[in-house]
């Protein structure tokens, strides 16, 4: 091919087209458990999350209910990935194998939501969330009925692979993916370009910012001990009775099951299956969607 700036321009235009068909191409998990959220500045503040309003019978004046308490903020970060085309394979006609590649890049790049997201799922029983405890913990602070705090549990513990139920049907979900920037295709592929004059490489980038953070803890049950029926009923129990501060019931509902490939045939079994091991009717079957989860291996 002769390297001239019209045929680089349609060479940008092809990596770009594979690129955005990347990017569409992997199924995203993420949506599952967190909620997108925009960003216009370096960090937002969610001092908000330490308290849910609640509706109250209008007697006498209103009563306004602050909702800027706290100081939980997520601040974006930046994320890349940058590849290099030789100048002679594009001299030489030899650029079939970079079409896949930019299709691949546009693929991890989105799927770098999957990584970050589930990650931090992963990590909630040992990392801190807006009240300042473990995002999944068994001492969260909530005031009772006559406002004296009490600790509340979203775990049960156990040293085992994790599992999770939640309630993925509110606005906000158990976690927030903050996006400032979607990701975007960018060409170093002048010829007077330093990279190409020194290095015969046409550069290519792309870059996002974003970040992960934790929502409402009350939407999602964490644990790490044995699948089982005892577990899971446990599990749905403690996250139906869940209030909010005040006594306030918060009426959630456990929707969707949570998995890694390793418990996929314990999660299989306990809301997929019509019979249970004893042969008799199984009471959980389809009480909450199975979601298999290989970010969680």
């Amino acid at each position: 091919m002769l390297i001239n700036r019209s045929n680089l321009a349609t060479l940008g235009v092809a990596f770009n087209t594979a690129f955005q068909a990347g990017l569409s191409q992997g199924e995203s998990q993420w949506p599952t458990i967190a909620t997108a959220v925009p960003s216009t500045t370096g960090k937002e503040e969610y001092g908000w999350l330490g308290k849910i309003p609640n509706v109250r019978e209008w007697l006498g004046d209103r009563v306004i209910q602050n909702i800027s308490q706290g100081k939980y903020a997520i601040s974006n970060k930046d994320y890349e990935v940058t590849i290099g085309v030789d100048r002679n394979d594009i001299e030489d006609d030899n650029i079939g194998i970079y079409g896949p590649l930019f299709t691949e890049l546009g693929r991890s790049s989105t799927a770098n939501y999957d990584q970050l997201v589930w990650g931090l799922l992963k990590a909630g029983f040992a990392t801190n969330c807006y009240d300042g405890q473990y995002f999944f913990d068994t001492d969260h602070p909530v005031l009772d009925a006559n406002g004296v705090e009490q600790s509340v549990a979203n775990t049960d513990g156990g040293s085992g692979e994790g599992w999770y139920l939640v309630d993925d049907s509110r606005a906000l979900k158990p976690l927030i993916l903050q996006k400032r920037k979607d990701w975007q295709l960018v060409a170093k592929d002048k010829l007077d370009d330093e990279n190409v004059f020194n290095k015969k490489q046409f550069i290519y980038g792309v870059d996002a910012r974003h970040n992960v953070g934790y929502g409402f803890w009350q939407f999602a049950w964490g644990s790490k001990q044995t699948l089982d029926v005892a577990h899971y009923n446990a599990a749905r129990a403690a996250l139906m009775g869940m209030k909010g501060d005040y006594a306030r019931p918060l009426g959630l509902m456990p929707r969707t099951l949570i998995v890694g490939p390793s418990n996929e045939a314990a999660g299989r079994a306990i809301v997929e299956a019509q019979i249970n091991a004893a042969g008799a009717s199984n009471v959980y079957y389809q009480t909450a969607k199975l979601v298999v989860v290989p970010w969680l291996a």
